[in-house]
């Protein structure tokens, strides 16, 4: 599970195993939600957040942190996707200790 951010207790990262099309997952605890990423002409053009089968969703705080985060750094995350599932290097952890506006 290659992790990509942490933001104040919340996880960003991808399942080793994943599928397009390009998203993430946040986890903070025992709640998790996804957000997908929709990519036109190599530009992010939608951000679609889901809640995942089977997980209590995140609660309104750490869902509105995850949102930010994502639409923050979508265009990194679709280039880390590339690396680690299209290229197979290693990814690195990026601890966020800052709000993001």
């Amino acid at each position: 599970m290659p992790k990509l951010y942490e933001y104040f207790g919340l996880v960003v990262l991808f399942y080793s195993n994943e599928h397009d099309p390009v998203h993430v997952h946040g986890l903070f605890q025992d709640t998790e939600c996804r957000a997908e990423l929709v990519v036109q002409n190599g530009q992010v053009v939608d951000i679609r957040f889901k809640n995942v089968r089977g997980r209590a969703p995140l609660d309104a705080v750490h869902l509105a942190d995850f949102k930010a985060l994502v639409s923050h750094y979508a265009d990194e995350i679709v280039r880390k996707w590339m690396e680690f599932f299209v290229l197979h290097k290693p990814i690195e952890a990026k601890r966020i200790t800052r709000r993001l506006k």
